[in-house]
């Protein structure tokens, strides 16, 4: 991908974004803006409304060498919320940089002279390995919990092809109007657009909205390295959905699914695995990468939908929480989702692996036209609202 063709910063107002329109292998564009225009009238709109933290975090050392670590999901307590209210320690999976000259021992956050952070005398100190990932056991003084800690002292993890630190402006642009559930270290960037106006006219054209949410984890920066798909091993993400949402998605009828995002489609098209399996062995699991291809599945969609709703009741859930490791590629049986909403991704990567399982070919004919009619690529860029496609 042409360097030029990377947003590096997003556009004054959310909604000025270009949208290209696929529909009936046909292509054309318009504003996000004209967003109502487009979207179908009976419809159900699923937004992922998690919320990014500012999860990377400078350290450094009594030598004076900088480590930066990322923290990307809570270890000890491993629950989220548990995790964010502690007042003095905890400990994270996290990403190490400049690892190499950080073995043992603690490592002081570097607070640039800042007064006011070093009174918390934040260090951290390795615990651990889990996989590829490095415990870090975090520990300060203040009473302050760990959640506000972050707010104060760590930055926004922008995605490393802006090849940019993070500014004041990605606080705020770097996340949807509607985050909501804080657990992200990168943002469902396709919910970027909207702004409380495209709202409004959303509303007024009756379109449902439901929120789903799914906290993206590093992994979905991973390039797909191997020559076969078969062997990439996709990352898995920690995913809530409540007991009402799955009632409206069995209620649907007719409603057209427009999920805003992979994590939403990735989240939705999760679900009929994971009502096969209270079918079939009365419990829920997370989902595995192969599942929906291992096998021939009998179960209509309800039928799926209505078996993960009884597990619910006759366990007295109002949600669900549970991890999906789905990967979704070309060949694969989309069951609810109808229309995506979705920016334009990096080659090789698994998110345009899902887009051209989505719309088969035309994925080549789209992206040729977003080159060519000077489309801004990635998390900041513009946007696309594709209809699900048969192959051609």
């Amino acid at each position: 991908m042409p360097d030029s063709k990377i947003a590096k910063y997003p556009l004054q107002r959310r909604e000025d974004s270009k949208i290209l329109i696929f529909e009936n292998g046909l292509i054309s564009d318009s504003k996000f803006s004209n967003l109502n225009e487009i979207l179908p009238e009976k419809s159900i709109m699923v937004l992922n409304n998690t919320k990014v933290v500012p999860a990377r975090l400078i350290f450094q050392k009594t030598s004076g060498a900088h480590i930066e670590i990322l923290c990307l999901e809570p270890y000890s307590p491993a629950e989220y919320n548990q995790s964010f209210a502690q007042n003095k320690f905890c400990t994270w999976k996290c990403l190490i940089g400049n690892s190499k000259k950080w073995k043992e021992g603690y490592v002081y956050f570097y607070s640039n002279g800042n007064v006011e952070l070093e009174k918390y005398v934040l260090k951290a100190k390795v615990v651990g390995k889990e996989n590829d990932k490095t415990l870090v056991e975090f520990s300060w003084n203040g009473g302050i919990i760990f959640s506000d800690l972050m707010d104060k002292c760590g930055k926004v993890p922008i995605p490393p092809y802006l090849n940019r630190e993070a500014e004041d402006l990605d606080t705020d642009r770097y996340q949807t109007l509607y985050a909501e559930i804080r657990g992200s270290i990168a943002a469902p960037t396709a919910g970027l657009h909207f702004s409380e106006d495209v709202f409004k006219k959303i509303s007024k054209k009756g379109i449902e909205i439901e929120n789903i949410c799914l906290h993206v984890g590093a992994g979905t920066f991973i390039p797909v390295k191997s020559e076969f798909i078969s062997d990439h091993d996709m990352h898995s993400e920690l995913f809530t959905i409540t007991k009402n949402t799955i009632e409206n998605l069995i209620n649907r009828g007719n409603k057209k699914i427009i999920a805003v995002g992979t994590t939403s489609t990735r989240t939705l098209e999760s679900l009929y695995y994971i009502g096969v399996n209270c079918i079939e062995n009365k419990c829920i699991e997370p989902v595995k990468q192969w599942d929906p291809y291992n096998k021939t599945y009998k179960y209509s969609t309800n039928e799926a939908l209505e078996a993960l709703l009884e597990w619910m009741n006759k366990n007295k859930r109002d949600y669900i929480e549970t991890k999906t490791g789905i990967i979704i590629v070309p060949g694969f049986q989309f069951r609810l989702v109808d229309v995506l909403i979705t920016n334009f991704h990096q080659p090789k990567s698994t998110l345009l692996l899902l887009i051209a399982a989505f719309v088969g070919d035309y994925w080549r004919d789209i992206y040729n036209y977003a080159l060519a009619n000077n489309f801004r690529f990635l998390s900041y860029g513009d946007s696309s609202i594709l209809f699900k496609s048969v192959a051609r």
